[in-house]
């Protein structure tokens, strides 16, 4: 990771603290109580700290720009508008055989960080980056419709000025001065990708779900919240919790980082918040982003949210001995059951 985007980061670590501190009263911000369930009124806050209500959804304006042939399945080249005037590249997938007669299931992909800029929808819709990240198109094959968007400021959303990192500085600091973040925009984004496929006569609108790896994973358990047509969602490898963030000194992707939350609940506060809904999550036991002692704990207290509501069934982790930051054999075929268990039986 470049050396401006760290000090970057550390300094808008130190933002959201001063925000935190601001909304507690206090000269630094408080740790929440984890003794308990978030307050009840958590998802105001949340949405208080996010920057507010998302507006209402404009015409979607979708334009096709090309179809590419893929062995059982076309690829789309397509966009669409999250705002007026604000179009996101994407890539559908489609399968053979699926058409407005036979509609299937869909799910909305979200690509990883890496630091590659130059890479979004085109790694897991498998035509470009690493073949482990081909998700969109083994899904893809397995009989889902596919819908993988460029997040902001990756592949086709990057700036001519501002190159990498340095956009995505000042798109954060861009909605942070606004009174939002950047995971404001990422949610409004991921909802509008839902908008989307729930216009394809080609998609069960009914059976719908989203998979992320990494940066992705944490785009998961931001929307989904905030979109309860998503009935099955799977986050793989990325549950940094704030408590994990502080301790170890983590610098990481932007998305995570929500103003001012901290001081009524960390990360695993958020996720819960998909309950009753389907969440699995996967983790790797030696995964530096996500440390493993934290992370675990936020896991038993997502599954005691879903306790809560008498859906234990609906959550589930798994978390891979000796394993890191990747996207094992393991945690794919758990992926490919539990999708197959929510949105296809």
């Amino acid at each position: 990771m470049e050396w401006n985007r760290r000090r970057f980061l550390g300094a808008s670590a130190a933002l959201s603290g001063a925000a935190a501190a601001g909304w507690a009263g206090a000269g630094r911000a408080e740790e929440p109580n984890t003794e308990k369930s978030p307050m009840p009124d958590f998802r105001e806050r949340l949405l208080q700290c996010l920057g507010g209500p998302w507006p209402e959804p404009c015409p979607l304006k979708p334009e096709l720009r090309s179809t590419i042939r893929r062995d059982g399945f076309r690829i789309e080249s397509l966009t669409y508008e999250a705002e007026p005037g604000d179009r996101i590249p994407a890539m559908l997938l489609v399968p053979d055989g699926v058409d407005a007669q036979h509609p299937a299931p869909a799910i909305a992909l979200w690509h990883q960080h890496n630091g590659q800029w130059h890479l979004g929808k085109s790694e897991p819709a498998g035509l470009e980056g690493n073949p482990m990240h081909h998700t969109g198109a083994a899904l893809a094959r397995a009989g889902y419709v596919v819908l993988c968007p460029d997040a902001l400021c990756f592949e086709e959303r990057q700036d001519e000025k501002l190159k990498k990192s340095g956009y995505e500085q000042f798109e954060f600091l861009r909605y942070v001065v606004a009174g939002k973040c950047m995971a404001w925009k990422n949610i409004l984004d991921m909802r509008r990708a839902v908008d989307y496929l729930c216009s394809r006569p080609e998609v069960q609108a009914d059976n719908l779900g989203c998979y992320g790896h990494s940066m992705g994973s944490t785009h998961t358990w931001l929307v989904g919240p905030w979109e309860p047509r998503l009935k099955a969602l799977v986050g793989n490898c990325c549950l940094p919790t704030y408590s994990a963030i502080h301790e170890k000194k983590l610098l990481h992707c932007f998305p995570n980082y929500v103003p001012g939350l901290y001081a009524f609940g960390d990360t695993p506060d958020m996720a819960a918040l998909i309950a009753p809904r389907a969440l699995h999550l996967n983790l790797g036991e030696l995964d530096g982003g996500s440390p493993i002692a934290q992370a675990r704990a936020g896991c038993e207290r997502i599954a005691q949210a879903y306790a809560d509501q008498n859906v234990s069934e609906q959550f589930r982790y798994f978390i891979e001995p000796d394993t890191g930051h990747v996207l094992s054999e393991a945690m794919w075929s758990r992926t490919l059951e539990w999708f197959d268990r929510h949105l296809k039986s």
